[in-house]
């Protein structure tokens, strides 16, 4: 697999820019994705974790991935917010990215990860509902290493009634 990220069990951290276009202002985002082995259907089960700087709530998205090929995928995302959507993959050399279209609930939106030299991903994402909420989203994410993993424990230890990401 060309991709290690969504499809190679680890964590993956990252941060970036969100922006809404009810609000003037960016906000800085961090994020967490853990990836799991692949289950013997096939299927990858990944938990992502967005936390915004200055709220305290962390928003998780559950994503299953099936019907691989070196091309393709499908995708399904599950969230309190929309529930459960399907989305399509696809693979190329130096992007892993889906879309979403679900007409029903008026959803529709798009990731997209573009592989760097050095391993990370830079992302962009965007996605609107039929109340006219877009959300644009920029950001990187790399391999969590040995050193962020021990710094974060660090910080579980040291934690006062906050739930706080990387």
């Amino acid at each position: 697999m060309t991709h290690p990220f969504l499809f190679t069990p680890c964590s993956w951290i990252g941060d970036g820019k969100i922006q809404l276009n009810m609000v003037d202002e960016e906000l800085g985002f961090v994020t967490r994705w853990t990836v799991s082995d692949r289950d013997p259907t096939g299927k990858i089960e990944c938990v992502q974790e967005i936390q915004v700087k200055g709220l305290s709530d962390v928003m998780h998205n559950e994503f299953s991935i099936s019907n691989l090929t070196p091309n393709s995928f499908s995708i399904e995302m599950e969230n309190p917010a929309i529930g459960k959507v399907m989305g399509t993959g696809l693979i190329s050399p130096k992007v892993v990215g889906w879309e979403f279209r679900v007409p029903e609930i008026g959803f529709e939106g798009f990731e997209f990860y573009e592989k760097q030299e050095d391993g990370s991903y830079l992302m962009r994402a965007e996605y609107a509902s039929s109340d006219q909420f877009r959300t644009l989203i920029r950001g990187k994410v790399w391999v969590q290493t040995a050193k962020e993993t021990k710094e974060e424990e660090g910080r579980e230890d040291n934690k006062e009634d906050k739930e706080e990401m990387p």
